[in-house]
């Protein structure tokens, strides 16, 4: 098996082990839009960025497109991780932040870019340029143009489009929440060829209906009066319907005590419960929150799992292994854990 077998194999295989363990981490995955998706098409994907690393993991996992990702340079800085991330298909973007002196390596990353956009591949792309929490649309940047162009000037005949992408969450932060993947029409490059203007206005109003959008005046206000009348956060449709009716006023935000349920699922599971309360203070920035909280389930709980199987006796480990594995799918059904 020479190199590029195994790292497709590899991705497929943990591809496939990512969306099971997104299928329990939330409540349920919805994709609106699947007649959208193209086929044997060169793909530009641009989308909103509010939740981290959980955000191309959704867009891999979910729309079958087996995207490459441009991913900001500092998370390249370990080698080790600078040999992991590549091998998963993520490639470095430089910032200014990142040094002036770095940003002729983005040559690098935009020639492979063109290569894989050239054999009918797809890139994701974050156009905002960074990720918040909150539920709007920023500003585009024109990176995402760049590339469209310059792959087009290389080959012409090339079907390249924009594939414009939202995705939503009902709580960014905890498990057992609602995803909503919302595809829009695709955008075909070539009559926007070198008017970046253009191509990212028409890109930024395609985005805008398939992402939830929460007026800024009054946000945190508003985001309370959509949750307290059930209003699922991660259908900008609905959200959009309920904005619009004159009852919806905003109101006090209100806090709610941790269910009994939330304590139990604490309690059997302590240990991951110890690790993320350690790691949480460490976090700077809290859109990552869910981030660690995936990738603690997704390698410890199968490592807790394995040890009360080793270290208890079968007549203790078996039935703790049972009770924990069903009040992880119960807490599918319970958003805020």
């Amino acid at each position: 098996m020479n190199d590029l077998q195994m790292k497709s194999l590899f991705n497929w295989a943990l591809r496939l082990t990512v969306k099971f363990a997104l299928f329990i981490f939330y409540r349920k995955i919805h994709l609106e839009g699947k007649e959208f998706l193209p086929r044997r098409k060169a793909v530009i994907i641009v989308a909103n960025h509010q939740n981290a690393l959980i955000d191309p993991l959704i867009v891999a996992t979910q729309t079958n497109l087996k995207p490459h990702f441009l991913t900001r340079a500092s998370a390249f800085k370990n080698p080790i991780a600078n040999r992991l991330l590549r091998f998963i298909r993520m490639i470095p973007v430089y910032r200014v932040r990142d040094g002036k002196h770095n940003m002729d390596k983005n040559n690098e990353t935009f020639d492979q870019s063109i290569s894989i956009l050239s054999q009918l591949g797809s890139i994701l792309i974050f156009a905002e340029g960074g990720h918040s929490h909150e539920r709007n649309i920023r500003s585009l940047k024109k990176g995402f143009t760049r590339i469209a162009f310059q792959t087009l000037e290389r080959f012409p005949e090339l079907d390249l489009i924009i594939l414009p992408v939202g995705i939503n969450y009902s709580n960014h932060s905890h498990s057992g929440a609602d995803v909503g993947i919302w595809i829009g029409k695709e955008i075909p490059v070539k009559p926007y060829l070198h008017n970046h203007d253009q191509l990212m206005r028409v890109t930024q109003e395609a985005l805008k209906p398939l992402v939830t959008q929460i007026p800024e005046e009054n946000y945190h206000n508003y985001l309370q009066a959509l949750i307290d009348r059930s209003i699922s956060l991660s259908n900008p449709s609905q959200v959009k319907i309920a904005l619009e009716k004159d009852h919806l006023k905003p109101v006090s935000p209100r806090h709610e005590g941790v269910l009994w349920s939330k304590k139990l699922f604490r309690l059997i599971h302590w240990p991951l419960w110890l690790l993320w309360k350690r790691i949480q203070p460490t976090i700077e920035d809290h859109v990552f929150y869910a981030t660690f909280k995936f990738v603690i389930g997704l390698v410890g709980y199968p490592l807790m799992l394995t040890l009360i199987l080793l270290l208890l006796p079968q007549t203790v480990g078996y039935p703790y292994v049972l009770l924990s594995i069903l009040t992880v799918f119960s807490n599918r059904s319970r958003q805020g854990l």
